[in-house]
């Protein structure tokens, strides 16, 4: 039998001669929008933290205040001993601010959803998911055991299509969707599937990791998830619905029994970002609005979110236009497949409520002096 290396060696080589090798890059923080990778600063249109309050002050001095008074971690599952006072202050917060009844914290986001979907579903029910879903919610899928269907994107009439053949041989129904999606910045018609999920009896339940703290949505889906490691800055997952639910996911999701809790200066950071969210409107709104100035600088369809993809269809376009952008001193992530699907490789740009109109401007001109629109 070949050697477990010479196998994997063989699989590199492959994915490289596809383009598709993926390596870690070291890059560290300047402050603001700017980081430092190779020795050079750049500026960063590639991170997801759309308020900047992973540097903000108050939640940095949160972080310390609770690392001084709790230690450096959690030491065991939250339903051991883990469970310090500040997860309830956090999901009091996160409740209120989502207006629900109730909020259970997870170690991440791709935790959140890998605990709540198999806890809800398993054999013999029905998951119908928007074919753009992240990863971690078509792990998630899979893993339950529930039969799994999948509607093209955003398409409202093949999700309902889908739910008249097979919801009737199903005991319970899931449908799952994202507010934001993250490839591609468009949003979910929230509204519209939640009557859809009322007249075929389903639960609808939205990955809101992109959302929340940059868009105000109003109350449809029956369970949001969402991240804490985005636009709060701070790292961990949230699940926010009823009580009854988030009850039940702390006896039944097995990523909330078995992980060990987050570290108390991590929820202490989550906090104090939660209470500047809610208390900062202007600040909240500052990542669309300087996704739209973009997006009018361009001449392109207005973004929806914080998120702007630029597709340029072939891997290597994609590639060679985010080294270029890095050589002119700007940090833009090709995003390739099978991330995004065949033929759609694309630079993701991701505005921040801290980046200034002057750098926005500098980028774009980049990309009408390169014809990247064209392409």
């Amino acid at each position: 039998m070949p050697a477990l290396d010479d196998i994997l060696l063989q699989k590199l080589q492959l994915l490289e001669a596809r383009q598709l090798k993926r390596s870690l890059r070291e890059t560290g923080s300047s402050g603001g929008v700017m980081v430092t990778r190779s020795s050079k600063t750049l500026i960063s249109f590639s991170g997801n933290d759309y308020l900047g309050l992973s540097q903000h002050p108050d939640v940095v001095a949160a972080a310390k205040s609770a690392l001084d008074q709790y230690g450096a971690g959690a030491g065991a599952s939250r339903l051991v001993t883990g469970n310090h006072p500040l997860y309830a202050q956090l999901e009091a917060a996160l409740a209120s601010y989502k207006t629900t009844q109730a909020a259970c914290v997870f170690g991440s986001g791709y935790l959140a959803n890998l605990g709540t979907i198999p806890a809800l579903v398993g054999a013999g029910d029905l998951i119908v998911a928007d074919k753009f879903i992240h990863a971690c919610m078509i792990d998630a899928a899979r893993l339950s055991g529930a039969t799994v269907m999948r509607f093209a994107h955003n398409n409202l009439e093949h999700c309902r299509m889908l739910l008249t053949s097979a919801r009737p041989e199903h005991h319970h129904c899931l449908i799952l969707t994202e507010t934001v999606f993250s490839m591609d910045g468009d949003r979910a018609p929230l509204s519209e599937l939640a009557t859809i999920a009322k007249e075929f009896d389903a639960w609808l339940m939205t990955d809101d990791a992109h959302g929340f703290g940059v868009l105000t949505e109003k109350h449809h889906a029956d369970i949001y998830m969402g991240t804490l490691s985005k636009a709060a800055g701070s790292y961990g997952g949230y699940v926010c619905g009823s009580q009854t639910l988030c009850d039940y996911l702390k006896t039944a999701a097995r990523s909330l029994i078995y992980d060990t809790a987050l570290p108390p200066a991590t929820v202490a950071a989550s906090l104090a970002a939660v209470k500047i969210i809610v208390t900062q409107p202007e600040l909240v709104k500052k990542p669309l609005q300087n996704a739209q100035y973009f997006t009018s600088l361009l001449g392109i369809k207005e973004a929806e979110s914080a998120i702007v993809p630029l597709i340029l269809k072939e891997t290597d376009k994609a590639l060679q236009a985010s080294a270029y952008l890095e050589e002119k001193g700007f940090l833009v992530a090709a995003i390739r497949p099978p991330t995004v699907p065949e033929n759609t490789a694309r630079l993701r740009f991701a505005f921040s409520a801290i980046h200034e109109k002057s750098q926005i401007e500098a980028v774009a001109a980049i990309i009408k002096e390169q014809k990247w629109l064209e392409s």
